[in-house]
């Protein structure tokens, strides 16, 4: 990914933008956004394209929107975008079995199970047939697990070691008794006392009967069953062989022992001791609908009232019945997992060795993230490329805490301060990032504002990573931002160079987006000290030398008060001189630029300078000296309408905040200039943070449109005295 070209139209509020950013030579691009330019519309049409959508204008819905990405005069892929922001909520942690193994080892695993799969699928497909359970695996595998870790393969081990014994199959259908709702068991439970009784009445009748027999190896209904099954192709007769009962009475055919095992078993089920208790229980499912199909089952069988006094054993013996008539299937699926299984284990055991990407993810986070929580990942040898998710560990711990407690993620958050639940998602960005590190492919990574809000701890913590990654080829960057410290921070920490990697943007007012050079990386003030010469820059360091004689000499001071009358109308202030600004400028900055503006009154010298930034075409949207020298000019000039409306004020007992006390009065004593008081309130709001510049000061004024400066001073000027 070396070059990305960007051609929008209609996307998201944004009108137009056309970019190409060379990531030949840098892999990260910086972007300062002030509020209301394009840092959300761009975030969000990137994210629109990562989910296979079409961005839409949220402005102008009969737009047809035009969204033109190419990645080296290809079309971008969805898949290889990626974008992120601290408030959005995502789930990462499915992504740590896609890196915490070698690809090799992973290649290696994935072919061992694919050929295990092939036929467990065959015999899924055959065992649903004969269970008529669309979830047998789950079923089969929930039915033998001694353990949370058991799976399809391991349970099918011991089984298969039980299919060399004949195992009756029923014929009814597998969800009719075990259903998922659970309630067949549960009425079974709510009966424990009648299916008791059942059973032991039934073992009576065995013990009494002529053709069965209650021993030590009881012959009962389930062996006369077998008997007739075995017997019933008459082979055995037709051999000349015959069974003589009890009482000398001669079977000589399959026919007839099978009429004799019915009528036999018929007296038994309809033995009065027996028929009452299953008459009581039929009739209890007969008033419950959700039951009817377990009902009908076990009216075609009556004794199936005797197996289920053990619900689980009875499941276990079904699958039983039905895998026995796969046996084969069985058996051969199982001997192979046993040849395969220590390939498994050798590459586990491998895969161990090569945990070291995750758990420095881990690492990462809670030795440079400060919150009151630590992270760790549960079960680790089994998430080791096996199919199934992570799960992370968090144990909170706060100064009233001795030990740390686990806490679950919902809990968590609960808990948490916004900045610090800010912290868990980025948590899931490293996952994210990671699993994508060890793609084929290159990632673009859009961060709109990734470190918003954050703490000052924190927020550094982030920027090492974004560090981390501009170092790596296999993600490309575009950090969009509204926060001028993290602009400058992040220009800083990774060295970025303005002319091919820092950008701000500037909007027109039909929506038309444009990137300038990025600007003022470095302390301003120091830039406007070296060139005093210019009107602007001289102008715009009036507010911040008054603030360094503020720290030195106090507010009482002659200096101090010299220049606040060049900033707020005084009784002297049409009276300063520019000479006189230098000579103080001089005093509190050694090597200031000796320059002169002659004998000319600075009042006057900053409303035309402010005239000429006016009549600037066009003028630099970003330039802050354009936007101090306006707001200063629209506060005196405000002042001065005022003022002259006024006649009886005092500007000696007002001692601070002049314009907000000159507004106040001005309101009560002129209460119809409706017209006046709507401007002046206007000057009110925005001007002041620009006045009273100083170097952490920066965002108001890069943020406000040099456009509404503009129109204010133009409304300001043309205000009457009233």
């Amino acid at each position: 990914m070396n070059k990305l070209s960007i051609k929008l139209e209609n996307c998201f509020g944004i009108g137009k933008f056309e970019q190409v950013f060379d990531f030949e030579k840098s892999n990260t691009v910086l972007v300062y956004a002030p509020n209301g330019t394009m840092k959300s519309s761009l975030a969000e049409t990137f994210s629109a394209i990562a989910k296979g959508e079409t961005p839409r204008d949220r402005i102008y819905l009969d737009r047809k929107p035009r969204c033109d990405i190419f990645v080296d005069e290809q079309l971008i892929k969805s898949e290889s975008i990626l974008v992120v922001n601290a408030e959005e909520d995502f789930d990462a942690t499915d992504k740590i079995s896609s890196f915490i193994a070698s690809a090799e080892l992973k290649k290696q695993y994935d072919g061992i199970y694919s050929e295990l799969n092939k036929f467990k699928k065959d015999l899924i497909t055959k065992l649903k047939k004969v269970s008529q359970s669309n979830d047998c695996e789950k079923e089969l595998v929930s039915s033998f697990s001694v353990n949370d870790n058991n799976d399809f393969f391991e349970i099918l081990l011991p089984i298969a070691e039980k299919m060399v014994s004949k195992h009756e199959k029923f014929d009814f259908r597998y969800n009719y008794v075990f259903d998922k709702s659970g309630k067949v068991k549960k009425f079974l439970d709510e009966n424990q006392m009648q299916l008791k009784q059942y059973f032991e009445n039934y073992q009576n009748l065995l013990s009494t009967s002529s053709f069965f027999k209650k021993s030590k190896n009881s012959f009962g209904t389930v062996q006369a069953k077998e008997i007739v099954k075995a017997i019933e192709d008459n082979a055995f007769f037709d051999a000349g062989h015959k069974f003589v009962l009890q009482g000398n009475t001669d079977i000589d055919s399959a026919e007839k022992l099978k009429e004799l095992v019915e009528e036999e078993i018929k007296n038994i089920i309809n033995a009065p001791e027996l028929k009452a208790i299953f008459d009581e229980i039929d009739k209890k499912l007969g008033a419950n609908s959700d039951l009817k199909f377990f009902k009908s089952t076990i009216e075609e069988n009556h004794l199936l009232l005797i197996k289920l006094q053990n619900y689980d054993d009875f499941r276990k013996e079904v699958w039983l019945g039905y895998l026995y008539e796969l046996k084969d299937d069985v058996i051969t699926l199982s001997e192979l997992y046993k040849k395969k299984k220590k390939d498994v284990e050798k590459i586990l055991s491998e895969a161990k060795k090569e945990q070291k990407i995750w758990k420095n993810i881990i690492d990462i986070f809670n030795s440079r993230f400060y919150v009151p929580f630590h992270v760790e990942i549960e079960n680790q040898e089994d998430i080791i490329l096996k199919e199934g998710v992570a799960n992370l560990v968090f144990k909170y711990k706060d100064e009233r805490s001795e030990e740390p407690i686990p806490q679950e993620k919902e809990s968590l958050l609960k808990v948490l301060s916004k900045g610090e639940k800010r912290a868990y998602h980025i948590l899931q960005l490293l996952f994210e990032i990671e699993s994508r590190r060890q793609q084929e492919y290159c990632s673009l990574l859009i961060f709109d504002d990734i470190a918003d809000s954050f703490d000052y701890k924190n927020k550094y913590a982030i920027i090492e990573y974004i560090r981390d990654l501009h170092k790596s080829d296999k993600f490309k960057s575009i950090i969009l931002t509204h926060n001028f410290g993290f602009y400058r921070t992040i220009h800083s920490r990774l060295g970025l160079r303005r002319a091919t990697a820092v950008f701000m943007t500037v909007k027109t007012d039909d929506r038309i987006i444009t990137l300038s050079e990025g600007n003022y990386l470095k302390e301003i003030f120091p830039h406007f000290i070296e060139h005093t010469d210019n009107g602007k820059k001289f102008i715009s360091l009036i507010p911040f030398v008054r603030n360094v004689v503020d720290y030195l000499d106090g507010k009482e001071s002659e200096n101090y008060k010299y220049l606040t009358s060049c900033l707020h109308l005084k009784n002297d202030s049409e009276e300063i001189t520019c000479k006189g600004i230098i000579e103080i400028f001089k005093q509190k900055i050694p090597n200031i630029q000796d320059v002169s503006f002659g004998d000319e009154k600075i009042v006057n010298f900053i409303y035309q300078t402010a005239q000429d930034i006016i009549e600037e075409l066009p003028i630099d949207e970003i330039l802050l000296e354009n936007k101090i020298v306006l707001s200063i000019a629209i506060r005196l000039k405000a002042e001065k309408i005022m003022i002259d409306s006024l006649p009886g004020i005092k500007l000696e007992d007002i001692t601070s905040s002049q314009t907000w006390e000159l507004f106040n009065i001005y309101k009560k004593e002129q209460e119809n200039a409706l017209e006046n008081i709507r401007i002046l309130d206007k000057v009110i709001l925005m001007t002041p943070e620009n006045i009273h510049v100083n170097a952490f000061m920066y965002e108001p004024l890069i943020d406000m449109s040099v456009q509404h400066l503009v129109d204010l001073y133009k409304n300001i000027s043309a205000l009457k005295t009233t």
